[in-house]
């Protein structure tokens, strides 16, 4: 779909600055958006180009580099660190080959710190696009990660 056309079937209202941009990023094979779709928003919601760069560069659900297919969050909270995030995280690394920040080299997956998923309660936690998954382990990553890449 065109971009504009994507960007006209909101109101031309401030408040739906964030949902905007969550649809342009969603459109994007490589999950970020481009300066393109900035200065859209920016035109289209009458903003200053400033205004909807500061959002996006707010918040962490939110790129402006290419990104995998699927992003990966694993939640870095005190919670999910006392509950064996660190674990999860070394099974990702070696399972998918990169570090925090890094992209599989096939484009599949990007790993992410986030700060909170808000499930404390199921610690440790990770979120794949928007699935969140809780009482990890190393395992239980590896089978989630199977899943993701069997689906392609």
């Amino acid at each position: 779909m065109d971009k504009l056309k994507m960007v006209q079937r909101f109101p031309r209202s401030r408040d739906r600055l964030l949902a905007i941009l969550h649809e342009l990023q969603r459109a994007n094979p490589r999950n970020y958006l481009t300066g393109e779709d900035l200065r859209l928003v920016a035109q289209y919601l009458d903003l200053p180009l400033s205004q909807v760069h500061d959002a996006v560069t707010f918040y962490s659900m939110f790129s402006l580099v290419p990104r995998g297919r699927h992003i990966i969050r694993l939640c870095d909270s005190p919670p999910c660190h006392l509950a064996g995030a660190w674990s999860l995280l070394a099974a990702l690394q070696e399972e998918l080959g990169i570090r925090v920040g890094e992209t599989t080299p096939d484009g599949l997956f990007t790993l992410e710190f986030t700060s909170c998923l808000g499930v404390c309660g199921v610690a440790p936690a990770m979120m794949i696009d928007d699935q969140v998954y809780g009482n990890l382990n190393p395992e239980r990553v590896r089978e989630i990660l199977a899943g993701y890449r069997e689906a392609g």
